[in-house]
């Protein structure tokens, strides 16, 4: 019998949020964290919007020193982890720490750390810059400095799958657990490249709507999108095998129970326009669940706002589904907080717990323009009071990547 794998810890800061409550109430709300770019001065930029994390404060969680040596990806990561970990009760001095181990993503890392970097050696030469450049810069890092700081001696690992990234992270750590390799994984992703070369790249590529208007830059499934918003962010969840947790008496959050993984193999930043790799990692999920796919009443999807994008994930949805994808709700979270990159999945698969929690249905907000490509439910501007028993969360990166979590509503 394959072991149950449940979350017994949240934790978040994010365009819409500083921790779990702030995030979910903004969601509830239909909160829009999109706005001005502050963070870098964007007058020879054409992309002006962003979702930044407001007011961010690692206060309380890292020392300032400490707080220098780390990149600004590491600093968010580890203020999800701090309320993740608070969260879930945790006493490291009661478990193996051999047991208990970390798959923390991001999907590039410390790009401002290069930046900054690469002006010292042009104006210093390249042997005076900072001894913590590389530490700071490599995306592993902010799994490092959680397990450093938590005591987790189990495997540490950093998958980079571009903004496929942190859901495959909770995947694979619900997997190691399943699979009888531990019993505690801290899980998630981290992202802040609101940085000139992170503008600057995705906005070269016309990835990057270029609206100065917020109601109308992150519109997934809206006739009218144009591309992304940027947004940065950190989800951190605590997974752990169902009887370690009730054992200690921690509080169940909910459960993951299916993953699928794929590759389209068709393009290094276009999605395959069929939506097949997405449907197959729906369909590995599903059945990595032991359900069938008319359980699924939610789908919280990768929805980033670009044209080859939704219209592939709704192919996808409904070569997945059949004609169930007509009777799903099928709503993007990024219409609140633009982009998290590689942090997007871990935030989305949290806010897909708390929507099976709560028995809430968050919208996808700012919609106007129906698109004939995109005609499934997407719950429209307001969010819906329905109890689900199985939610998936999608996550598709360049490359290729697909990864689909399957969670499920727990009733003990």
């Amino acid at each position: 019998m394959k072991r149950r794998v449940v979350i017994t810890g949240m934790g978040t800061v994010n365009p819409i949020g500083h921790n779990l409550a702030e995030t979910w109430d903004s969601v509830k709300k239909g909160v829009c964290g999109i706005g001005p770019i502050t963070q870098i001065d964007v007058t020879n930029h054409a992309v002006k919007l962003a979702g930044e994390i407001k007011d961010f404060s690692y206060e309380g969680v890292i020392d300032r020193k400490e707080a220098r040596h780390m990149a600004r990806f590491t600093q968010i990561a580890m203020v999800a982890a701090d309320e993740a970990m608070k969260q879930s009760g945790l006493d490291m001095e009661k478990e193996d720490p051999l047991r208990c181990g970390i798959i923390f993503s991001s999907g590039i890392g410390g790009l401002q750390c290069n930046e900054d970097n690469v002006a010292t050696g042009e104006r210093r030469g390249y042997d005076k810059v900072s001894p913590f450049y590389i530490p700071m810069t490599i995306p592993n890092m902010a799994g490092g400095q959680i397990a450093i700081r938590y005591g987790f001696k189990g495997m540490c690992t950093c998958v980079v799958t571009a903004c496929a990234s942190s859901n495959n992270a909770i995947g694979d750590a619900f997997h190691y657990i399943r699979d009888g390799y531990a019993e505690v994984m801290l899980a998630g992703g981290s992202e802040s490249v609101i940085t000139h070369l992170g503008v600057g790249g995705f906005t070269s590529m016309t990835a990057l709507n270029k609206t100065e208007d917020p109601t109308r830059a992150s519109i997934p499934f809206d006739a009218e999108r144009a591309g992304f918003v940027m947004g940065e962010g950190a989800g951190a969840l605590i997974l752990e095998e169902y009887e370690h947790a009730k054992a200690r008496g921690a509080k169940i959050l909910g459960e993951i129970a299916g993953y699928g993984a794929t590759c389209d193999a068709h393009h290094i930043t276009a999605p395959d326009p069929e939506g097949e790799g997405g449907a197959a990692a729906m369909k590995m999920a599903v059945a990595d669940a032991g359900i069938t796919a008319d359980q699924v009443g939610y789908v919280n999807a990768h929805g980033t706002s670009t044209p080859l994008n939704d219209s592939g994930e709704t192919k996808a949805i409904k070569k997945a589904f059949g004609d169930h994808a007509y009777k799903m709700m099928v709503s993007s979270t990024k219409s609140m907080t633009g982009h998290l990159l590689g942090g997007a999945g871990a935030v989305e698969a949290i806010i897909s717990a708390m929507a099976l929690k709560e028995a809430y249905i968050p919208a996808t907000i700012n919609y106007k323009v129906p698109d004939p490509a995109c005609d499934l439910d997407i719950v429209p501007n307001e969010g819906r009071n329905v109890q689900v028993e199985y939610a998936i969360s999608n996550s598709l990166g360049f490359g290729g990547h697909n990864a689909s979590v399957l969670l499920k509503h727990v009733t003990d």
